[in-house]
């Protein structure tokens, strides 16, 4: 790693990019490779009918792994049937009873879209909006625009685990765009422009064997940054990025030292929406069993003004 991390600006300098491509006023970036035709092409992948939810948990007794800034959720109950053990207990007509709660969460702190201002530098956002519009709440490049769209399209296991033989990816064990061409080879899979990608490593269930400790030396495994890879993402048209880590990435680049260099010149700059910290596992022990790994992808984060991410529970079917 060099002494001095590189600024993204420097180091991004002759990054493509995809600001303009859809308009000036654009909030949703690589989504809008998603047309109806896409969608008709991925309703044909449904062969079997299964249905896999791959939302995390929200509230996992055993725990919920977050960004290490943030905290998990926190779920309260507000009414239950001992609210009624009371004289001062409320009366409906009919001797109605009901339960209620309410969470407080991050809203990046479980399976989740961000929205596609949620990281900048050089003082612009997505599309070239003024960071300064961030304060205060996302007046521009915020999820609702993604929340209002939705995602559908025809997406693309590729077991990276399994693929180098380990029950899951180690810290800061990285792979690049042609790995995951060498992993859908293996598989037996055909990556086409356009495609969702969706990645396993299963890193994740390190957080539960490891509790606090998996936050010593954090940094998770995922894509390194190289401009070679930026350039097929842009070149595959590539609308959006799944996978069962908080980040995505790589969290620091091994080679510049760089955080999270790939939230930038995928998201910022490509426009490409980032979902996060998803649950693949039953659906990859599916693909393993029937070698099917192209699937239905449908998915919707909550609608959610001036966020800059929201959760969401993605629908897989095969």
């Amino acid at each position: 790693m060099t002494d001095a991390a590189p600024d993204l600006t420097d180091l991004l300098k002759d990054a493509p990019t995809n600001w303009g491509k859809w308009g000036p006023e654009d909030e949703v970036g690589s989504l809008n490779y998603l047309g109806p035709e896409q969608v008709i092409a991925a309703a044909g992948l449904i062969r079997s009918g299964k249905v896999f939810p791959i939302q995390r948990l929200i509230g996992d007794p055993k725990g919920d792994p977050v960004w290490p800034s943030r905290e998990p959720a926190t779920r309260t109950q507000i009414f239950d049937e001992s609210t009624w053990d009371g004289d001062d207990a409320p009366v409906f007509p009919g001797g109605l009873h009901y339960a209620d709660d309410k969470i407080e969460a991050f809203l990046q702190g479980s399976t989740q879209y961000d929205a596609l201002g949620h990281v900048w530098y050089g003082g612009k956002l997505w599309n070239g909006y003024d960071a300064r519009t961030t304060v205060g709440g996302m007046d521009k490049a915020s999820v609702q625009p993604i929340a209002e769209r939705g995602v559908v399209g025809r997406a693309v296991l590729l077991d990276m685990a399994r693929y180098r033989g380990k029950g899951s990816l180690d810290s800061a064990e990285t792979y690049t765009h042609e790995d995951l061409l060498a992993c859908a080879a293996q598989q037996g899979v055909e990556l086409r422009k356009r495609d969702i990608i969706l990645i396993r490593t299963n890193y994740l269930a390190r957080f539960h064997e490891l509790g606090a400790a998996f936050y010593d030396d954090f940094c998770e495994p995922g894509l390194i940054y190289s401009s070679e890879l930026v350039q097929w993402f842009a070149d595959m048209e590539i609308p959006n990025l799944v996978t069962d880590t908080i980040a995505n990435e790589v969290t620091t680049d091994p080679e510049t030292g760089v955080a999270l260099t790939l939230h930038n010149a995928l998201m910022r700059n490509l426009g490409i929406a980032f979902t996060e910290i998803v649950d693949l596992e039953d659906l990859a022990a599916d693909c393993a069993a029937d070698g099917a790994y192209d699937v239905f992808y449908a998915a919707a984060p909550l609608k959610v003004h001036q966020g800059s991410g929201s959760p969401v529970n993605p629908i897989v079917i095969k």
